[in-house]
């Protein structure tokens, strides 16, 4: 939806700031919890960013292995950062950049580089106040020129390497008269083997938040279901806050649902009591309800796609996932993802369930990814899509896989492949950047962030944009070698975008909907502005499964830079 004209930034209300931590354990929603909270925010005519810390000692997440952190997310600026941003960013819809991401890696580099200077002028370098002091002026920068800033420390309350962290939180609270400034604390509250909502987890991590020094002044449940009064009422007492602090956030359908139980729980309104924020919002019956409107949309009919990769982890390929569920929002229509291992699609016939996932699917998206494991499959995927005219989407790796799957087997060049995978191969037909080629540090080398591609007009890519050019996220280090334009120029693959000598999007000729992007349109997808290529896919999808009467409201092309 679009930012609501009143959303400005209004520097009379002072600075605000929503920290947000977490306790018991990891993974509880707290950076849904923060977005949805925010959301209301701009709902209410806020403007609102968000902050998200990680107390990593990596300087970004771009070396992190999916299997262990999820997806690395690419913002516009290049920076490769936790997935919680692509989280905020789809929620708030605000393009981050890397300033938005602290990390420990980050944070500890740029004062030792302060300290070899020497603009600490002989003093013995600490983490108070030194390390604390790099951590307050990072959170008060991304917050410049914007109502609320949300902050999302990573981690548990307790975790040793969240501590510097948690100290500059309580140094931050005492330090400049016009910040306001609002903690709030998710838990868990788990059952008992009789069905009891039990709070004693919540007293505990309440009580290490204290013996830091930062008392709580909300206090979020997260429960199979919503928290029973007595439950809230239990909390309060031993927590030492008011009852009306404490919230539910209890398991809902889809997490774009968050926000709608948000708002039932009344957690803006009270949020907005306390910052001196409720005079200068948007009436409630005034307020932008879009959101609600959109994700609650009744979707009856169904598209199944096969999302060919190598990861059995669903945070691994989160923004693909999210994008894929856009366009179904915007086309009306439930999108079934059905994971298949490519791993499993290499011997033709063979691969069992996933093969069986594969050739039932309505439309095949092929992600990115790196190294060797898993690319065979994806080229045997890439090929059924491209015989038996199922609408397929390749992403990055799946663009380049598909560059490989027309050179081996319409080209007739049987060891065709990319040169990061094979670098003896005698056709290599993806390539390293030509800057690549002396680069031996892995971290921050790819072609990273928004770019423009120019598309040639009359094709698929043109269709599906709406426009002569695009501007998308990139994450690569490897690409369409330059030597082999003439040889594709004698097949049905067309390069329909580019970026100088660079080939950004191809598409097959004679084909319902084939398309490969070396960028990641899924990075800019929206619950409200769908990614055109995924919405091509579905619809293709939806015309081949006979399904008409989709919903066209959601304006799903035109995407601006």
């Amino acid at each position: 939806m679009p930012t609501d004209p009143e959303s400005e930034y209004d520097p009379t209300l002072g600075n605000k700031f929503i920290f947000v931590t977490g306790g018991v354990m990891s993974g509880l929603g707290k950076g849904i919890t923060a977005a949805s909270t925010g959301r209301l925010l701009k709902n209410a005519g806020f403007d609102v960013t968000a902050v998200k810390i990680d107390p990593y000692l990596n300087v970004d997440a771009g070396t992190m292995n999916p299997y262990q952190h999820g997806e690395v997310y690419v913002l516009k600026d290049g920076g490769e950062v936790d997935l919680d941003l692509g989280n905020y960013e789809r929620f708030l819809d605000e393009d981050m950049t890397f300033d938005h991401n602290i990390t420990t890696g980050k944070t500890y580099q740029h004062v030792i580089e302060k300290e070899r200077a020497g603009d600490y002028l002989g003093k013995t370098v600490q983490i108070i106040p030194h390390v604390t002091n790099d951590i307050k002026r990072r959170i008060r920068e991304a917050a410049e020129g914007t109502d609320v800033c949300l902050i999302e420390v990573g981690g548990t309350v307790g975790d040793i390497e969240g501590m510097p962290y948690l100290e500059a939180l309580r140094q931050f609270a005492h330090e400049e008269d016009d910040e306001d400034i609002l903690f709030t604390h998710v838990t868990l509250v788990p059952y008992s083997k009789n069905g009891e909502q039990k709070t004693k987890p919540t007293q505990h991590s309440v009580k290490e938040l204290r013996s830091i020094g930062l008392q709580p002044d909300v206090l979020v449940g997260r429960a199979d279901d919503k928290l029973e009064p007595h439950t809230k009422e239990k909390i309060a007492l031993f927590c030492d806050v008011p009852t009306d602090a404490v919230f539910s956030n209890p398991d809902v359908e889809d997490i774009y649902h968050v926000p709608l139980m948000v708002e039932e729980e009344g957690l803006d309104e009270y949020v907005m009591q306390e910052l001196g924020l409720a005079d200068r919002a948007i009436p409630a019956a005034e307020r932008d309800n879009e959101w609600r409107e959109i994700v609650t949309r009744e979707r009856e009919d169904e598209v199944d796609i096969a999302l060919v990769g190598k990861y059995d982890l669903e945070d691994a390929y989160m923004s693909v996932n999210e994008a894929l569920k856009h366009a179904g929002l915007a086309k009306g229509v439930n999108v079934n993802i059905n994971w298949v291992d490519s791993d499993e699609m290499v011997d033709g016939s063979a691969g069992g369930k996933h093969r069986e996932r594969l050739e039932a699917a309505d439309g095949i998206v092929v992600p990115g990814g790196f190294g060797s494991r898993g690319t065979e499959g994806k080229i045997r995927a890439i090929e059924y899509a491209r015989e038996n005219d199922v609408p397929f989407l390749g992403l990055c790796l799946g663009f380049q896989m598909a560059v490989v799957e027309v050179a081996r087997n319409v080209l007739g060049y049987e060891d065709a492949h990319s040169a990061e995978m094979d670098d003896g191969t005698s056709h290599p037909v993806i390539d390293i950047l030509p800057e690549q080629y002396e680069v031996s540090d892995m971290g921050g080398t790819m072609r990273l962030g928004a770019h423009q591609t120019d598309i040639t007009p009359g094709t698929l890519a043109e269709d599906v944009y709406g426009g002569s050019s695009c501007t998308e996220r990139h994450r690569h280090r490897y690409e369409v070698n330059p030597n082999y334009f003439e040889d594709f120029a004698e097949t049905d693959l067309v390069f329909s975008g580019r970026a100088g000598n660079r080939m950004e999007i191809l598409e097959l000729e004679d084909h319902p909907y084939f398309l490969g992007t070396q960028f990641h349109p899924e990075f800019r997808s929206r619950p409200d502005r769908a990614s055109p290529p995924f919405v091509g896919l579905v619809e293709t999808a939806m015309e081949l499964a006979g399904i008409d009467g989709a919903d066209d409201a959601a304006d799903v092309k035109g995407v601006e830079a």
